[in-house]
């Protein structure tokens, strides 16, 4: 079977694990990379990739590329996947889709005019603990599920990237809001929702209360109250206000109450995965998310996370910003 050729585009924090993850995939092959850093690209060709590109139009622009990994700044995602569609490339874009409703429509406008598929990178949805919760609902565990609590506590963009004590500077565009389109609730709020509309579907009703512990001109927490069609309310807390990573799902049903977490391996046991597996199982899901595109593509499926998931996940997040409580 022939593989798929892939190109990476962006070769930032979360673009750095799907270039590790390439090289593991069977049925693909990663053969290109852009990215405007010349140390990232240093990285790439180390990790023995012969197309390096400095602008991504190149990139989009070679015969050979089958799909495209786009990995890029939130408010790069709508002039990238539009020209990746116009240049006949399938598409794996990070989540969020786009800053806002209206970008995200346009995206998918142009997946669908142009025949590509669109998958969002939601690996949530392929982490094992995650998928045994779904799992475990649907063979009835819980009974109804009357409540769900969803917690997301990290650092967001102000943690540690380098070992030490001294932090990597941040990109200034994380602290531009034209750039991002939002805060935590766009970057942590966009996993826990999406995650929780595959669990129970559509959200018909959402409140908000955000923090602005940082003073910065987004929100830096945010607790949601949200009613899902099926009647289930969940709580939802996001904050970028920890240095401790924190991602719980709990599940009160009629019957029994369950939850589960993702979590970090201990710093010992990180450092035998990265020499036994040449990563922690921490990102096995995002490895996971890459397999599904591929063998997707492969077999001429529809790929999920779709676009059209994206979009829903951004018109709630949208109707949370506009339905705010002051506490």
């Amino acid at each position: 079977m022939e593989k798929i050729k892939l190109g990476l585009i962006g070769l930032g924090y979360i673009g750095k694990i799907h270039l590790k993850h390439c090289q593991k995939l069977a049925n693909a092959k990663l053969i290109a990379a852009t990215d405007l850093s010349k140390k990232a690209l240093k990285t790439a060709k180390e990790a023995g990739i012969k197309k390096l590109y400095t602008n991504y139009e190149q990139l989009l622009k070679d015969p050979e590329i089958d799909a495209v990994i786009i990995a890029l700044p939130t408010h790069l995602h709508l002039k990238c996947a539009t020209e990746a569609a116009e240049n006949q490339k399938d598409i794996f874009l990070e989540k969020p889709i786009a800053r806002n409703v209206e970008e995200a429509r346009e995206i998918i406008s142009a997946a669908q005019k142009h025949s590509v598929k669109l998958m969002m990178g939601y690996p949530m949805r392929f982490a094992a603990e995650f998928q045994q919760l779904k799992q475990k609902m649907n063979e009835g565990v819980l009974g109804d599920v009357e409540i769900a609590q969803a917690t997301y506590i990290s650092s967001g963009p102000l943690f540690h990237r380098a070992e030490g004590l001294t932090p990597n500077p941040v990109p200034e565009w994380w602290f531009n809001k034209e750039l991002t389109g939002g805060g935590v609730l766009m970057d942590l709020g966009s996993h826990v929702i999406n995650l929780l509309r595959w669990y129970f579907g559509e959200i018909t009703d959402i409140k908000s209360h955000l923090g602005y512990r940082f003073n910065m001109p987004f929100e830096d927490s945010a607790t949601c109250l949200a009613k899902f069609e099926n009647s289930t309310k969940a709580i939802i807390t996001v904050g970028w206000f920890s240095q401790d990573y924190h991602l719980n799902i709990r599940l009160h049903g009629t019957v029994k109450t369950i939850q589960t977490q993702h979590k970090p391996p201990n710093k010992l046991l990180a450092a035998i995965q990265m020499l036994t597996l040449g990563s922690t199982q921490f990102y096995n899901a995002h490895k996971a998310e890459l397999r599904h595109f591929v063998d997707c593509l492969i077999n001429d499926k529809k790929p999920t996370p779709t676009g059209e998931d994206g979009l829903k996940d951004l018109e709630v997040i949208e109707k949370a910003y506009k339905n705010q409580i002051i506490l």
